[in-house]
């Protein structure tokens, strides 16, 4: 079976997904993380490989930037891949003044100004929300990892150059942690097919500070992030 998007075969995709927005990221991921790997996509060069972590099978792929491209893949890997829970693992900016760079953030919830949620015909506002089983087992891996990370929400923009440079500090003053581009749309995928969902980030940049981590570093050297998702998956 394929798609489109995915040339994978069924059963290439394993039950549990790390999904970064590079794959380059996810290519680094399968070479440093997992044994016997085998890669299963090379569609728009979104990259999707499976592969083993301490004998328990996991997959990795690209997801592109943004809702739009997030939500098309992790659509897909739900219902057509019978694939059971998907850890967003990536990058974000830092709204809070007590985050510096490489600090990792786990994400209770995502906000958003994105409409995706308007295909639901809700009534109201849906909060998207983490499963509180991956919430609680990334955790509790952190802390048995002796790993100091914040555990909070998260902001997905559909704007990546805003033309209201300061519109992050009214997240700020709402207690968001930092914002990245694509958790929203996982959340609310995974609510709506009753699926496991969780976002883990590493801070490359800050609203309040200057520094700022470089490509190469954003690519590579976040490894406290993906360990912290692939020991909270083996729990």
């Amino acid at each position: 079976m394929s798609t489109p998007h995915n040339e994978a075969k069924k059963g290439d995709i394993k039950k549990i997904v790390l999904m970064p927005g590079d794959p380059l990221r996810a290519k680094h991921i399968a070479e440093t993380f997992l044994e016997n790997v085998k890669q299963f996509n090379s569609v728009r060069n979104m990259l999707g490989f499976s592969g083993t972590y301490k004998g328990h099978e996991f997959s990795v792929m690209g997801s592109g930037m943004g809702i739009p491209s997030f939500a098309i893949y992790a659509h897909e890997l739900y219902t057509m891949y019978d694939v059971e829970k998907i850890v967003r693992v990536g990058s974000c900016g830092a709204y809070q003044k007590d985050l510096d760079l490489f600090d990792v953030i786990i994400a209770q919830g995502a906000s958003s100004d994105s409409n995706f949620a308007h295909q639901f015909n809700l009534p109201g506002n849906l909060a998207a929300l983490a499963d509180f089983d991956s919430l609680e087992k990334a955790v509790q891996a952190a802390r048995e990892m002796n790993k100091k990370v914040h555990v909070g929400n998260i902001f997905s923009s559909d704007i990546f150059y805003n033309a209201d440079s300061d519109e992050w500090k009214k997240w700020e003053k709402m207690g968001v942690l930092g914002v990245e581009m694509e958790s929203y749309a996982l959340y609310l995928i995974a609510q709506y097919l009753n699926k496991k969902a969780l976002g883990i980030f590493t801070v490359s940049d800050s609203f309040h500070k200057s520094e700022i981590t470089t490509p190469e570093e954003r690519q590579k050297s976040f490894n406290d992030m993906i360990e912290i998702a692939l020991e909270s998956c083996l729990k």
